[in-house]
This record gives C-alpha cells, sequence and structure tokens, in this order.
C-alpha cells in the first residue's frame, strides 16, 4: 500500500472554498435547474450557465453534477428507498461510482450535495482505477450497510475496460470471503446499461441511471448520518 489519498486536487479551496465561490455556485445551480426544466440539453447549458458565471472547469462539472431539470428531481425522489424497504432485497450496487465516492469523502475532498439529495464528488477513474488508504475504509463501510439492512445479497458492478477492476473485485471477494457476507463481484463492460435496467434496487449517486432505474438507496446519505461520517460538504442549493 502507497501513501496515496483520493482528496481535493491543488487550487480547490480557491474555487470552493470561500462564502463568494459557493454563493456563485449555487447561483450557477439554480440557474441551470431553470434552463433544464425548460427543456435546454444540459451540455449546452452548463457551458451557458458557467460562462455567465465565470466558473472553471472543476466548478462546471460540479455544477452539471449538481443541477437537474424539476421532472428529473420529482422522478428520483419517487423512485428512492429507505434502508427498511431492502430486507431479503437483491441490491446492485455501482461498484466505481460508490467506492471512489466514499475514497473522496473519507480523504476530506469536497463532496457535493446535490438538488437530488445526492451526493457527488470531483473524482474520476479516468481508465485506470488506484486502490488508496481509505479503499478498505470504504469498504467496511458498505459492508456496515450491508450487514444493518438485512439485505439478501449485495452485487458489486464494475467496469471491465478499467485497468485494475480485477484487482479490486479480488479484494472485494477476500473481504466477503473473511466476514462471510453474501456478496458477488461482476465486471461489465455496460455497467451503467446493466444498473438502469435491473429490475432490482440500485445504489449510484449516476444520474443518467438514477433517471433510468427502477427503485434506488442513497447510500453515501444513509451512512454520513448513521455513521456520523465528516463530510468536507459544500451544499449546491439554499434550503
Amino acid at each position: 500500500m502507497n501513501n496515496r489519498n483520493r482528496e481535493k486536487n491543488t487550487g480547490d479551496d480557491t474555487l470552493f472554498g470561500s462564502e463568494k465561490q459557493i454563493s456563485k455556485l449555487k447561483l450557477a445551480v439554480q440557474d441551470m435547474q431553470y434552463l433544464l426544466t425548460r427543456g435546454y440539453a444540459e451540455k449546452a447549458t452548463s457551458e451557458l450557465v458557467g460562462n455567465r458565471y465565470r466558473l472553471k472547469t472543476r466548478q462546471i462539472q460540479a455544477l452539471r453534477g449538481a443541477a437537474a431539470s424539476d421532472i428529473q428531481i420529482r422522478g428520483r425522489k419517487l423512485k428512492q428507498l429507505n434502508i427498511s424497504d431492502l430486507k431479503d432485497q437483491t441490491i446492485y450496487l455501482d461498484g466505481f461510482n460508490v467506492l471512489i465516492l466514499l475514497e473522496s469523502l473519507l480523504s476530506e475532498a469536497y463532496i457535493f450535495e446535490g438538488l437530488d439529495g445526492c451526493f457527488r464528488d470531483l473524482s474520476g477513474v479516468h481508465g485506470t482505477y488506484k486502490r488508496v488508504n481509505q479503499t478498505q475504509k470504504a469498504i467496511e463501510l458498505v459492508s456496515v450497510f450491508f450487514q444493518k439492512s438485512y439485505a439478501q445479497k449485495l452485487v458489486w458492478i464494475f467496469d471491465q475496460p478499467v485497468s485494475n477492476s480485477g484487482r479490486i473485485k479480488q479484494i472485494i471477494l477476500d473481504f466477503a470471503a473473511d466476514h462471510n457476507l453474501n456478496w458477488e463481484v461482476e465486471l461489465q463492460f455496460s455497467p451503467d446499461k446493466i444498473l438502469a435496467e435491473t429490475s432490482g434496487i440500485i445504489i449510484s449517486s449516476d444520474a443518467w441511471i438514477l433517471d433510468h432505474c427502477k427503485e434506488w438507496l442513497n447510500l453515501i446519505a444513509y451512512l454520513i448520518e448513521e455513521e456520523k461520517l465528516f463530510v468536507n460538504l459544500i451544499q449546491t442549493y439554499n434550503e
């Protein structure tokens, strides 16, 4: 194990560390929600709003993750389950999405709460997954949730073309064997499509998956509250 963390980038404190920047991001999210609700395309909208507020690339990335149309927000909320709904169920977990988000959270990188109540980060796989110091703790947190949920089985789904996907699969399977957990790990070429089309309950914060899946659980929100996790949180809207 090396000394890697999935911490915030150099410059993130400048982009997100002041009330002025957070207020600007909130206004941008509000404008993008307005335009998305009226049918404007996401990419064009984020560019338009980004230009208006002179946002940098990572601020636009946060904007895209946080904003959604009114219809999207309502649709996601209607399909959202509670942990009490998971008893004896099979759960399908978006592997890299959840794992990297938890690693970022535990590394105290900036985490953004979007209009749909989901938490998202600014990290990505970029073709290669690299294990970090927080990987083990992230897997342990999923284990704590799984046992408290009384779910029957948890299926982790990873993107097969990503380098080291086979390695993280074995790490998770070894952990499950050591702790007597009914877990499976699948490597798939189109994990988003599989998660979106399954009739089972899914765990992800990927917006496209949430818009197309049947039912989902907001795992990160549950863990933050239940396990009292510290979060370097930026709320992107005014309550």
